[in-house]
């Protein structure tokens, strides 16, 4: 890919685990790659501090929220942590919103009145802050819509959309953008291809979710992972996967640049003044 343009990644976990042991040549990697700046969402109260420090040491910028799959393991007053974060660091230029957080209705067993209690509560916060939020949705965009037409929030992202087109013309009504990434690069996600071909150009931000969701080249089948093959992905990828949604839209790569980084920064304001 062209280094020489400029990159957001909307979305990636650049803290976790999986990076602890070479996060410094993950990151050499994704800029020599031309990824200029990367949206660090937090998952639960135990990573606000590491994901706000590692955006201020490397020039990137971070969100702070609950995640779905964590709020079964969150402690009482966790929501009172996150308010007390977002007031201490309301502001900080580089916390750019509230997130991750959202409704998570694939993963068999959670308990989804929990869940909702959750996404409101931090809907409310974001409303209060006056944030965007970024927002998990997996099977679960009309129960996101329904919250947010209870709760007002400034808009945002909807991370890795996989929903109908007209869930996507709901939440772009609302002020949101839609997170394309690996998934889009597989030939057989019809419905993500087409919603990345279609939607209005202001709709669209790239994002990898770094290290999850690997685009096609890098994708393990499960006899492959049980080999011990994997499929890490990284926010160096983004530029590739750019290219997936330049063919889709009939786009040069300078046009797919210019395009996602405005819409990034419509939908994360915070981001323009850091830009």
């Amino acid at each position: 890919m062209t280094p020489s343009l400029n990159w957001t990644d909307t979305h990636c976990h650049l803290d976790a685990g999986e990076f602890a042991d070479d996060r410094d040549a993950v990151l050499r990697r994704a800029r020599a790659a031309g990824v200029r700046q990367i949206v660090l969402p937090a998952v639960e109260v135990a990573n606000f501090e590491t994901v706000r420090e590692l955006a201020h040491s490397e020039g990137l910028v971070y969100a702070l929220g609950i995640h779905p799959l964590f709020v079964q393991r969150a402690a009482e007053g966790d929501l009172a942590r996150l308010a007390e974060a977002l007031g201490r660091h309301r502001d900080d230029p580089r916390l750019v919103a509230v997130g991750e957080i959202g409704l998570d209705h694939f993963v068999p067993g959670l308990d989804r009145d929990l869940q909702e209690q959750y996404y409101l509560a931090q809907l409310r916060l974001a409303r209060e802050f006056a944030l965007p939020v970024i927002l998990h949705v997996r099977q679960s965009a009309d129960a996101l819509l329904a919250g947010l037409r209870r709760i007002e929030v400034p808009g945002g992202i909807a991370h890795a959309f996989n929903g109908s087109h007209q869930q996507a013309d709901a939440f772009v009504d609302r002020g949101f953008r839609l997170g394309f990434g690996g998934a889009m690069t597989f030939e057989r996600a019809l419905q993500i291809r087409r919603l990345a071909q279609r939607l209005p150009e202001s709709a669209l931000v790239l994002e990898t979710d770094a290290p999850d969701i690997p685009p096609q080249w890098l994708y393990r089948r499960a006899a492959e992972r049980a080999r011990g093959l994997h499929a890490r992905n990284e926010p160096c990828e983004l530029p590739r996967i750019a290219h997936t949604l330049a063919e889709l839209r009939g786009w040069s790569l300078d046009d797919t640049a210019r395009v996602t980084a405005a819409n990034a920064m419509a939908a994360l304001p915070r981001l323009a003044a850091l830009s």
